[in-house]
């Protein structure tokens, strides 16, 4: 009999002899961001092969079923741990339908040959040889998990700490001598032996108002509090509420001292990091009028020379500058009181960081439009323009992993002033036919379930996540594109939102291994000074609007700009007149 797991409360543990009640209360729980060390850790065990459990970040291990109930808080939330009950399988827990469902995994061992078994992992229905094929199957298929719960799985719960400290940290010693079978739908408590963290631990415990459950005479411990990090004391002051304190303290010094540790108050920058007026550039003189042809020839020079992986490179390079995701000066974590860019463009004092990249986006995306809409050439050269375009994007997706460059070159692509080229498009179908196919049936629809909220690019292969519609909710004033965004459907917004929201959560705590993925994939990049101007924002800037222009307002340069890319495109291909 299949052996699930299903509440949507925690229910009291219960041990063999006298019922003890230990009510979990998910407010106690919480988790201090991880150490240096630890996201070191961390970054280590998912850079492991993709056949070895510790790679896969919604692999958590030995947490114990509280713990797991409050990490998956959304709609089609899941995660896969150890279970408590049965040493050695793994249950899949879940949030559906504002219920949180426990799945326990079947093993089976299968006779291939006179000396070879095999372990195939299901819930109900299919087999599969590993944890990793089950959970693709379900994510990718949106197969219900079981027929009697209906539910499905959408985005996994990545964990932030390293599998070797929650083994640690939580302790759990499973005890079935204490528990007798039981039925489905029930749940079986578990001995849990203690371990008392240290001050600084980033898991804190509470006993204070717990009543302790009864420990049985085999119990690996003698102890009496019989806690795991199942109950948790509230931090003293979170990391918001200090910089609250700090705001309304006049003439406070910056560099402060708190419990011996130095602490220094971050910047809240206002000004930002692009200077267009500043800007010098070889490739132009010190002042330029926008769209100057000389330096527009030498930019289509530079694209034409390097291959796609080498642009995408170099795009990758530029975008985690910016971002603050490479080549963060310990100076610059002080300066905002973060560790990685990832983590401050979710903070309230991170509102610069995340207007610096949605004006990095859109110059991306509109310069990239000008090198299609100004090549006059025949339609075949525009339409191995935008082939080329296209493998970029491909690369910056599959081989760099950079989801917010793929984005600000699938704009460029989907721009209406491009879009509308069907003579383009058409030579582009007849003498690129793989590159069409491409675009239309794998880059279009991956962008768009990834600003819908139901797929991502694997954590092992992304050095920067796909913000945008994070940082498109969080700065509403500044538009981004045309049309309705997805979270704005009747059918879908909320959903949606709160996918971004709780991505952003799981994005700030994991700036370390984007750092790492890009420092591997860069690893012995040699850049060309000329290629890595052309997708330097300052430079972008001032070859769009010139070195006047280019400080103007946003709102007027994106509106004038997009009257210099229609009359561009109609002159390409003249909109037919209608009788």
């Amino acid at each position: 009999m299949e052996v699930a797991l299903a509440q949507c409360q925690a229910l009291d543990s219960q041990s063999s002899g006298t019922n003890h009640s230990v009510k979990f209360s998910k407010e106690k729980f919480w988790l201090e961001p991880p150490s240096e060390t630890q996201r070191k850790q961390l970054e280590e065990e998912l850079k492991l092969s993709g056949t070895n459990l510790k790679s896969h970040a919604w692999y958590h291990g030995h947490i114990p079923w509280e713990v797991s109930e409050s990490l998956v808080l959304n709609h089609g939330d899941f995660l896969i741990r150890d279970s408590q009950s049965s040493q050695g399988d793994f249950v899949l827990t879940s949030h559906w339908e504002q219920k949180t469902l426990h799945f326990l995994i079947r093993k089976s061992v299968v006779q291939s040959s006179e000396t070879y078994t095999r372990v195939r992992y299901s819930l109900e229905g299919e087999a599969f040889d590993s944890l990793p094929a089950l959970v693709h199957f379900y994510v990718g298929s949106r197969a219900v998990l079981t027929r009697w719960s209906g539910a499905q799985i959408h985005r996994p719960v990545n964990r932030t700490l390293p599998l070797s400290y929650l083994e640690t940290a939580f302790c759990t010693a499973v005890s079935t001598a204490s528990v007798a079978p039981s039925p489905a739908l029930s749940r079986r408590s578990d001995t849990t032996q203690s371990t008392q963290p240290s001050p600084n631990s980033t898991l804190h415990r509470q006993y204070n108002n717990i009543s302790q459950p009864h420990l049985n005479q085999d119990s690996p411990s003698s102890e009496t509090d019989g806690s795991c990090y199942t109950e948790l004391y509230p931090g003293p002051q979170s990391y918001v509420e200090r910089l609250r304190v700090e705001e309304v303290s006049v003439g406070v010094d910056p560099l402060r001292v708190e419990d011996g540790n130095v602490h220094f108050s971050p910047v809240v920058e206002t000004v930002s990091s692009f200077k267009p007026s500043r800007y010098q550039s070889p490739l132009m003189p010190k002042e330029n009028k926008p769209l100057e042809v000389g330096i527009l020839r030498r930019v289509k020079e530079l694209l034409a020379e390097i291959d796609p992986r080498t642009a995408a490179k170099h795009i990758t390079k530029a975008d985690c500058m910016v971002a603050r995701i490479l080549e963060v000066t310990p100076e610059v974590q002080r300066m905002m009181g973060v560790h990685s860019g990832m983590e401050l463009l979710t903070l309230p004092h991170g509102q610069q960081l995340r207007l610096d990249l949605l004006e990095r986006f859109q110059t991306m995306a509109i310069m990239l439009a000008v090198d299609v809409l100004g090549c006059t050439g025949t339609t075949e050269e525009r339409a191995g323009l935008l082939h080329k375009i296209i493998q970029i994007a491909a690369e910056l997706k599959s081989t760099m992993g950079n989801m917010f460059g793929f984005a600000a070159v699938m704009r460029a692509l989907e721009l209406p002033q491009v879009s509308r080229l069907e003579q383009t498009w058409m030579a582009l179908r007849q003498r690129h036919t793989e590159g069409a196919i491409l675009y239309e049936k794998t880059l279009r629809p991956f962008m768009k379930s990834l600003n819908d909220g139901r797929e991502s690019c694997p954590l092992s292969n992304t050095t920067f996540p796909h913000v945008l519609p994070l940082l498109s909710l969080l700065e509403k004033s500044v538009a981004v594109g045309e049309g309705t965004e997805p979270w704005e459907t009747v059918e879908v917004g909320v959903d949606v939102v709160m996918f971004h929201l709780g991505a952003a959560r799981t994005i700030a705590q994991l700036g370390g291994i984007y750092r790492s993925n890009a420092e591997s994939k860069l690893q012995g990049f040699q850049e060309q000074a000329e290629v890595l101007e052309l997708f330097l924002t300052d430079f972008q800037m001032r070859l769009l609007w010139g070195s006047r222009g280019a400080t103007e307002n946003q709102a007027l340069r994106y509106s004038k700009f997009d009257q210099v890319l229609t009359a561009l495109s109609n002159k390409l291909e003249p909109p037919v007149r209608s009788q």
